[in-house]
């Protein structure tokens, strides 16, 4: 199984950040891509994206001021099945990606995520009152997995926070 590659770049409005990459989208290359995955669909029906957009659009994301990446390169079939080690390493990589190309917003999609890179035990979700990073907002929000149990109706709110303040940011420039 291979990585697949991000979609970044400088000065995102959000970057996205996953646990890593699904058997299914090492094969197709693209993020997001299991079947039972609703991260397009979150992404349209909080408002983020004006449509739902197919996993083969990753780049589109782009045009709109969002990138995606994962903390752990490695694909697996679940996201038990990453290691310390490779968490350590994803740590010190995603700590470079988001010095580097200073997003507004880094989004954990999934409090795992989160987790794993601040160390943090109790994390609710939405903005963080009490930031890891410097320079940036960190939203925490639900994984997108179809193995997560939270109705999406609870998730999309939660996604539609993320929206709002974007929008809110927006607004300031």
């Amino acid at each position: 199984m291979k990585p697949i590659p991000d979609y970044i770049k400088e000065n995102l409005d959000i970057l996205f950040v996953g646990f890593n990459p699904s058997i299914r989208s090492s094969e197709t290359g693209y993020h997001f891509a299991n079947p039972t995955n609703r991260f397009w669909k979150i992404l349209h029906e909080s408002g983020l994206t004006p449509r739902k957009f197919n996993p083969t659009e990753n780049e589109k994301l782009l045009e709109l001021g969002y990138g995606l990446t994962n903390i752990v390169e490695r694909p697996t079939k679940a996201a038990t099945d990453i290691t310390k080690q490779e968490y350590e390493a994803g740590r010190q990589r995603l700590m470079q990606k988001i010095n580097r190309y200073s997003p507004a917003i880094v989004c954990f999609v999934g409090k795992g995520v989160y987790q794993q890179l601040t160390k943090k035990k109790n994390v609710q979700w939405g903005q963080q009152t009490e930031p890891y990073l410097p320079r940036v907002i960190e939203f925490v929000a639900p994984s997108s997995s179809g193995l997560v149990r939270m109705n999406i109706d609870k998730i999309v709110t939660i996604y539609k926070q993320l929206h709002a303040l974007n929008r809110m940011l927006n607004k300031e420039d």
